[in-house]
Order: structure tokens, then C-alpha cells, then sequence
């Protein structure tokens, strides 16, 4: 019968979908180098075998890119937009001393376009390759009508396992333990909703070099981590200093009791014409401030902490006195 409707005509390709997710096999394939999923053909869900963990206790985190993506799509960084997100789920799942195990995303579009979903998951599975985290999977829902023609949405979840034995334990940081901050590599995905009122409101003052340095993707911290196992360094505690900055990130580790902190000068380019448009106090509670990631740990280790990663720096120390009070260094 003549005039029936067909689900593309409404909009959606699912002939083209299952064709796009051919073309990941080979990214796909990048992240499978040394962990394999388990039982992976003909299932509707990724399986991974837990049997080589003794005593596993599994974690989960779930993250976006937030108003960030804005800008990347605007200047059309989709890989960066895939190495921030996952570096947002999988750095969470570090600080519990989990090893990340399995990834998967969430693009929404308002139709399939092969080359920018394909860079997406590239970027995703450069950073997925560098911490040995398998792209498990994931949904690519094509939504016309309701996704905006030049927008994407992206969320990313990670599952994690750790021997219960090896878990990280915030109940063990004590007063006089050391905080030791490294250094991010730019604003990372937090705070851009501050950033983007200063360049609508301020427009001309911020370089395009400039931005270009605030727009680097977020750092993965798996190398800090892995290093502090490899030199017998246990953190009593980790952090990643994402939205609330590094106040708020550090203090839901603390019972009763505080940090005093003072941080370098934040060397970033153009820094200083963004701080000019924030308030100075909430600037610590909206940025990483150029530490974008703690680690707390006992006076004796913090010669090999210092040597984990690029950066490191000791920040303060455990006072007694609640709340985590920021300064820089020469203010």
C-alpha cells in the first residue's frame, strides 16, 4: 500500500547505525590490547571475567563533558570531547584505587553523521588505550526533533575493580598527614559555564592561543596512581579536583578535621584575564587552579608521591580545624 511511513523517513537510519558501529572495530580493537571481555559475540551486554581478583569489590562512576562541549564543538574538537569524557569517569574511579576495566558512552544526535561519531570515539579511545580500559560499548540514539541539528550529548560511565585489601580508605587520613597536589593541564570539563559568561561578556580579551590552552583536554591521572603503586606508596587518600574545586572535592574526605593549602601561581596562559572577571574567593570553588588531582599520604611518603607525576607539589598538610582553606602562594 502506497504511502506508509518508514522509521527513516521519521527521521532515523537504523541500517546506517548498525553500519557505523562496524566502523569502531577497529578503535575498539585499540582498547583490547591486554584485557579481553568475556563471551563477547552474540550478547546484548559486555561480560568481563573477575575470576584473576581474589576478594574483587567492583565501582562505578558516570560523568559528561558539561557547557564545555559547547566550545568544543564550535571549534570542532569532537577527539577532545572523547578524551574528556572518559578522563572524567575513569579519573573518579582511580581515587578509589580501582583498576578501570570498562567503558561506555552515550552520543546523542539528531542524525548520524559517520566522520563526527567516528572522531568521538577515536578521542575516547586514545585515553581508553593509554589507562587499559576496554570500550565495552555503548548507545548512539538518534533523536530528531529533540537534539538540536548542531549539538551533541555525551555521557560516559566506567565500571572499576579492586582486590577489597588494596581499596583506598579515607578513614585513615589523620592530622599532620601531607597533601600532595599535580598539576592539571588545563580547565579540564569544570567550570565553563563561568568561562563562557567572562568571553560572551569580555569578548576580544582572551587570544585564541589562549583559549586553545584552556581547552586542552582533562588530564588522566592513571599515571600518578600507577606510580605511587609501583614505588609502595598507598595514599590514604585521592582526589580528583573536578567541579567545587579543590575545597569541596577535598573536604567530603575529611571527619573532623581540615587541610590548610597553598598552591602555585596557576601558570596557565591567559589566567590571569579570567581571574580579572571572577570572584576571587569563588575562583577556588569553580577551577582546579591548576591541581587536578591530590593525594594524601603519610610524611614518610611524600619524597616518592613527589616523584609520581608531573607536577607534584606538596600543597599542605591535615590540621585539625575543619574546612579546607586556599591560598596562592605569593597573593
Amino acid at each position: 500500500m502506497a504511502g506508509k511511513l518508514t522509521y527513516q523517513q521519521a527521521g532515523v537510519d537504523t541500517r546506517k547505525a548498525a553500519a557505523l558501529v562496524g566502523d569502531f572495530k577497529s578503535h575498539v580493537r585499540r582498547t583490547q590490547k591486554n584485557r579481553k571481555l568475556w563471551g563477547a559475540f552474540g550478547l546484548f551486554a559486555a561480560c568481563y571475567d573477575l575470576s584473576a581478583y581474589k576478594n574483587p569489590v567492583i565501582m562505578t562512576g558516570c560523568d559528561g563533558v558539561g557547557t564545555k562541549l559547547e566550545l568544543l564543538l564550535e571549534r570542532d574538537m569532537l577527539e577532545t570531547a572523547g578524551k574528556d569524557l572518559v578522563a572524567m569517569s575513569v579519573n573518579d574511579i582511580l581515587t578509589t584505587g580501582g583498576d578501570p576495566l570498562l567503558f561506555l558512552d552515550y552520543i546523542g544526535i539528531a542524525a548520524l553523521d559517520d566522520a563526527k561519531i567516528t572522531r568521538l570515539i577515536s578521542g575516547m579511545a586514545d585515553y581508553l588505550e593509554d589507562c587499559d580500559c576496554i570500550l565495552a560499548g555503548g548507545e548512539t540514539a538518534e533523536m530528531p526533533g529533540i537534539v538540536p541539528a548542531d549539538v551533541v550529548e555525551l555521557s560516559g560511565f566506567c565500571i572499576g575493580c579492586a582486590e577489597k585489601e588494596d581499596l583506598i580508605d579515607p578513614t585513615t587520613v589523620a592530622v599532620g598527614d601531607v597533601l600532595v597536589g599535580y598539576a592539571s593541564d588545563s580547565i579540564h570539563a569544570n567550570g565553563w559555564s563561568l568561562v563562557r559568561r567572562v568571553l560572551r561578556e569580555f569578548p576580544g580579551e582572551v587570544s585564541e592561543e589562549e583559549l586553545a590552552a584552556w581547552l586542552k583536554p582533562t588530564r588522566l591521572y592513571h599515571d600518578v596512581v600507577g606510580a605511587l603503586k609501583k614505588s609502595g606508596v598507598r595514599p590514604k587518600a585521592m582526589a580528583h579536583i573536578t567541579g567545587g574545586g579543590l575545597p569541596e572535592n577535598l573536604e567530603r574526605l575529611f571527619r573532623g578535621m581540615g587541610a590548610d593549602l597553598e598552591i602555585p601561581r596557576w601558570e596557565m596562559p591567559g589566567a590571569d584575564k579570567l581571574f580579572a572577571h571572577v570572584d576571587a574567593e569563588d575562583r577556588f570553588h569553580t577551577f582546579n587552579m591548576g591541581i587536578g588531582w591530590v593525594a594524601i599520604v603519610s610524611e614518610a611518603d611524600v619524597p616518592s608521591a613527589l616523584q609520581a607525576g608531573p607536577g607534584g607539589t606538596v600543597i599542605g598538610r591535615m590540621v585539625p580545624q575543619e574546612g579546607v582553606r586556599v591560598r596562592v602562594i605569593g597573593e
